[in-house]
């Protein structure tokens, strides 16, 4: 067998079966004007729901998970199984927004195909960077300069008496 490591010393040095990049053929077809017009707006719905799912990774998931992790804490009494539970829903929901947004970003290939662009590659890398990097900068600025780091004499605004 091709793929058993005594062949090559033990090094995976070449493709597992089935792992093979896909080809595409060199120009897609051209469908009617029409249809390729109904194809691009698809594939710009797509594009729009996956920046909408991509920012949903980096504020609104976090903060329902920290939901669940506090109702799992005030019902149960116990601030470990809390943690455990805002952990395990937020390790679930990212790793299925990840998926969602592969599939899209598949989706999108291929509707982008059909639409008659030579569209060989996803977007899903730079929409998830774009939107870590956005939602950094916006972060920033609202930590730095809306709610301003505190003092360590007066915290969080409120005022000694």
């Amino acid at each position: 067998m091709h793929t058993d490591p005594a062949d090559n010393g033990g090094l995976f040095v070449g493709r597992r079966p089935g792992t093979a990049p896909v080809h595409y053929r060199d120009t897609p077809e051209r469908g009617s004007e029409k249809r390729q017009r109904v194809d691009g707006s698809i594939a710009g719905f797509l594009l729009a729901g996956m920046i909408f799912v991509s920012l949903l990774c980096w504020g609104p998931i976090p903060i329902a998970c920290l939901w669940v992790g506090s109702e799992v804490n005030y019902l149960t009494g116990s601030v470990s199984f809390g943690i455990l539970a805002a952990f395990a829903a937020l390790f679930g929901l990212l790793f299925g927004a990840l998926a969602l947004l592969k599939r899209m970003d598949n989706a999108w290939i291929l509707v982008r195909r059909a639409a008659g662009y030579d569209q060989r590659s996803g977007v899903m890398g730079r929409i998830f960077g774009i939107t870590a990097f956005i939602c950094a900068v916006v972060f920033a600025f609202w930590f730095l300069v809306i709610h301003g780091p505190g003092s360590t004499e007066i915290s969080g605004g409120s005022h000694a008496q």
